[in-house]
């Protein structure tokens, strides 16, 4: 099962976790001392792009009886949809520009260019999300209920699809999103489907229409002959736009060495404990700046989990300091290739969909879910004799994996 203790996991004292969230409170102080007018302008201009790439993309697609005007235009609406939805609607929805006090741009006034109303994101994303990330029991975003990706998750037949399934929410993931958030706000709220009336409905039942009647009425409407041909640019970039969202967020949370935890994790947990749950379960990929512009910079799946509501622009040097942070108290700092980190998450959606009898290894010691059980041969010494240096989690990850691979080998003999 996942894991029930995060320090006797990392290899950690209590107070090595307190220093560690005391050293990663230091960073959050210093950005937040530095932001300014670069940070600002940075939002700024990402506005601009979007603006500028949708207005060409409109014009271009306005003359949509010619092929080439017309791939253009699909390809930089798509662009443009996906700078809204990564770089602005995300980010300035998690209150990362509120510092400004630029109405325009604040938490509680953007609405972003999604199914789904951005108050409705806010509170299952935000503060449920965020809050217990990867708790098994507690953060519905784990699979987005209908994905099984840990072993804590009893196997169904249903299951069996889901390399199907996968394929299906990633095609329709803005719509995938909205409705798990649209079920949560009626939760929440306390909400009976049956209540027709409810302001969940309506809310969702009013974003559903604007976004429906934008992008396959009026623009395509604007074309005048050309409406069918814009219909299906319109419809293209949306789906572009759902595949790389899916592919940007299941590579920030479901690549190997992202940890899940169980509820009993959660019980008194501490500051630093909290701190150290977001480094174990994320993960990062490597990107350019143009790449990592493209996802909003959730390359740093890492740094944004641990400051959500921090400006994006300031994750790369926020990145340089937390690998050493993690390199210092010897802890993996999961990160690789984007296609690497995609191959995994592919793998464990198709690995889970089988019952664990069919698996091979066990459920506290699983490329996709681990746990403290994981190390049952004698703790390693808290630093080498010879060097001095400490010796943790990433360490101890490695000698357990060697003694697995030396055991399988000596058992094929």
């Amino acid at each position: 099962m996942a894991i029930t203790d995060i320090k006797e996991f990392a290899h950690l004292t209590e107070n090595d976790v307190a220093a560690f969230g005391a050293e990663l409170d230091r960073i959050r102080r210093d950005i937040e001392q530095s932001l300014g007018e670069r940070d600002a302008d940075y939002i700024r201009r990402a506005i601009r792009v979007h603006r500028g790439l949708e207005a060409t993309a409109r014009m271009l697609l306005l003359a949509g009886r010619y092929r080439v005007p017309r791939l253009a235009g699909t390809g930089l609406l798509a662009a443009a949809k996906i700078i809204e939805m990564m770089e602005l609607g995300h980010n300035i929805s998690h209150g990362q520009w509120d510092w400004m006090n630029d109405p325009e741009i604040h938490s509680t006034t953007w609405e972003w260019d999604f199914a789904g109303p951005s108050r409705h994101w806010q509170r299952a994303h935000n503060h449920v999300h965020h809050t217990y990330t990867n708790v098994y029991g507690m953060d519905a975003d784990l699979g987005f209920v209908v994905l099984r990706m840990t072993r804590d998750e009893p196997w169904r037949p249903i299951h069996l699809i889901q390399p199907v399934a996968s394929v299906v929410v990633a095609a329709g993931f803005e719509w995938a999103i909205a409705v798990h958030d649209w079920a949560l706000e009626r939760r929440h709220t306390g909400v009976s489907r049956r209540a027709l009336r409810s302001r969940p409905n309506i809310e969702f039942a009013h974003k559903i229409g604007r976004q429906l009647g934008k992008d396959l009425l009026l623009f395509p409407m604007l074309s005048g002959r050309g409406f069918r041909h814009t219909l299906a640019a319109n419809a293209t970039a949306l789906l572009l736009r759902n595949l790389w969202s899916y592919l940007v967020i299941m590579c920030g949370h479901f690549p190997d060495g992202a940890e899940k935890f169980t509820v009993a994790q959660l019980e008194n947990e501490s500051r630093g404990e909290w701190y150290l749950r977001q480094v174990l379960g994320s993960a990062n990929f490597t990107a350019g700046p143009a790449l990592a512009f493209m996802t909003g910079n959730l390359c740093y799946q890492i740094e944004h989990h641990l400051f959500p509501d921090l400006p994006s622009n300031r994750y790369p040097e926020i990145a340089e300091r937390v690998r050493a942070l993690c390199h210092a108290y010897d802890l993996p700092y999961t990160t690789g290739s984007l296609p690497a980190q995609f191959w995994q998450t592919a793998r464990t959606v198709c690995t889970l969909a089988l019952p664990d009898r069919l698996l091979r290894d066990t459920s506290d010691d699983a490329r996709e879910t681990r746990s403290e059980r994981k190390f049952q041969r004698p703790p390693l010494p808290p630093a080498d004799s010879a060097t001095g240096v400490r010796r943790g989690l990433r360490t101890a990850l490695a000698t357990a994996d060697a003694h697995r691979r030396r055991w399988r080998l000596a058992g094929k003999r």
